[in-house]
């Protein structure tokens, strides 16, 4: 679609009039009125304004005439909501959200990149040597890689991470065994819905954001496993049957 159509779908969308979207970027009705006819299109701050609005990337407000590659994995990102987010929550359109979220860059370590890229990449066409073949020779191409040297926070994510599994580890939950690291998983994946004990359902994640977690094998055996979740000002811990059935919460602590 054109930068006109997207931008009255959009408007349509979220019940706004001319006028109410003009008020909201600071613009007049009639720059609305010649977005919408494709007379004009809206300039560079007036598109992050509208980015933030409807929550969608300015590749996405122009047509979609680029094709988003993350620049730290090489995922295509075809989907705005894959899209890595600053801390304010604007996207950030060279980086998925497993790469890069809020603000943070969550990969500072090449190989340990590939070895979780390789799980989702191998199937039967395509074999882990294969796998590990292509990224050895893309990665290093990519943007963040080359200059990793600038963008790198000399190691201070690392450390957060590793402070957090010692605060999960502390914890001394009984059948939940040690936690040695910690990715980069999708709120949507992880937002489960607990039952309380009024029979209300509660969920505590935000399924926009990305957290850092794991999941990991009962000690105890049996078809549960435990999930770990953590943030910056929380920890949690829950179990649940295959692919996130039944979940039960086991802890959730402000830190």
């Amino acid at each position: 679609m054109d930068t006109k159509e997207v931008l009255y779908q959009l408007r349509i969308k979220n019940g706004l009039s001319q006028d109410a979207l003009a008020e909201k970027v600071f613009v007049t009705r009639q720059a609305v009125s010649r977005w919408e006819t494709g007379e004009t299109v809206p300039n560079t701050d007036t598109l992050k304004l509208l980015s933030q609005l409807f929550d969608v990337s300015i590749n996405t407000l122009l047509g979609a005439p680029r094709k988003l590659v993350c620049q730290c994995c090489g995922m295509p990102m075809e989907d705005d909501s894959i899209i890595g987010r600053e801390q304010d929550g604007s996207l950030n359109e060279d980086y998925c959200k497993w790469c890069y979220a809020d603000g943070i860059y969550t990969y500072h370590n090449m190989d340990d990149l590939m070895d979780v890229c390789v799980k989702n990449m191998v199937n039967e066409t395509f074999t882990e040597q294969q796998a590990r073949s292509y990224l050895k020779a893309l990665l290093p191409t990519l943007d963040y890689w080359k200059r990793y040297d600038t963008l790198s926070d000399n190691g201070q994510f690392e450390e957060f991470k590793n402070q957090l599994i010692r605060e999960i580890n502390q914890l001394h939950i009984e059948g939940l065994p040690t936690v040695e690291t910690l990715y980069a998983l999708d709120g949507k994946t992880v937002n489960l819905a607990y039952t309380l004990p009024n029979g209300k359902t509660v969920r505590f994640l935000d399924d926009r954001k990305t957290y850092l977690g794991s999941q990991l094998a009962c000690t105890f055996g049996g078809e549960r496993c435990f999930g770990v979740v953590a943030g910056m000002d929380f920890l949690l811990v829950c179990t649940y049957e295959k692919d996130g059935v039944n979940p039960e919460l086991v802890l959730y602590k402000k830190r």
